[in-house]
């Protein structure tokens, strides 16, 4: 067999090999999880469900999904275990405040909403033909015809 023949065999074996790996430290970690689930634990089921878990079986937990109503579960079927603060915050809307601050997405906290030196826009205002004429011409002829202005009355 040459090399060219053998290269693409190894690195398809190698591709897989890699895909497998991966695949398995996934599983592996969510056996983990499931695994240290205890009574009185909110978790999420793979269908989106949050509920309270209630017993630990072999393959099976029992969840109470609203108070007095419980249903049992395959142990695979839970898709996350939440903490305390979480599970609280989801399901019952509590607004503590977490020990960590929230740092948001963008920077649009860092200042007021407006760049320095930028104006507030009236998006009531409409944009007229005179509005296109005063934004081409230069300042000392807009301040020159504002002090004209001063003068009218307003009448046209």
């Amino acid at each position: 067999m040459s090399l060219q023949l053998l290269l693409p065999v190894i690195l398809i074996f190698g591709v897989m090999f890699m895909m497998t790996r991966s695949q398995k430290k996934k599983q592996e970690a969510a056996s983990q999880m499931r695994n240290e689930m205890q009574p009185g634990t909110g978790v999420r089921t793979i269908g989106g469900m949050y509920a309270t878990v209630k017993e630990i079986q072999e393959d099976t937990v029992l969840l109470e999904v609203a108070p007095g109503v419980h249903a049992v579960y395959a142990k695979n079927a839970i898709g996350a275990v939440l903490d305390d603060a979480e599970y609280n915050r989801i399901v019952h809307g509590d607004t503590e405040e977490p020990d960590s601050p929230v740092v948001p997405d963008d920077a649009s906290s860092l200042t007021d909403g407006h760049a320095a030196g930028d104006e507030k826009i009236d998006l009531d205002k409409k944009f007229t033909a005179a509005d296109a004429d005063a934004e081409e011409t230069p300042a000392k002829d807009v301040e020159a015809k504002d002090a004209k202005n001063d003068g009218d009355t307003g009448a046209k």
